[in-house]
């Protein structure tokens, strides 16, 4: 029996990582909303739109969570590729699917 509800929670948690397009990254519970951007890009056909957020808190505040939603529900991609949780800085690359544009929320809280 134990081991069958640990077998669910894991199968649920693969599931929701491949089903989902959004990047959660650590936790925005009871933390401090501190930047927020939407970055959108417009379509162009057989291209590829690919934009770079980056953050840096001057105050050198630890980034306790991240959040990138998808807000049109396609298939683009985001990713972190400096810092992130646990560091005052984040770079977070979004990339588009071919032919698609982008509209993301960024969040970053401290």
């Amino acid at each position: 029996m134990k081991y069958s509800i640990i077998l669910f929670v894991v199968l649920l948690a693969i599931i929701c990582g491949v089903q989902c397009k959004d990047l959660i990254v650590g936790t925005s519970f009871n933390n401090r909303l501190l930047f927020q951007e939407k970055a959108e890009y417009n379509a162009i056909p057989l291209k590829k739109r690919v934009k770079e957020v980056f953050f840096s808190d001057p105050g050198q505040q630890i980034i306790k969570g991240i959040i990138a939603r998808d807000l049109d529900h396609t298939d683009a991609v985001a990713s972190i590729t400096a810092g992130g949780v646990g560091f005052s800085y984040a770079n977070v690359k979004l990339k588009s699917e071919r032919g698609s544009g982008l509209n993301y929320q960024i969040e970053f809280y401290v």
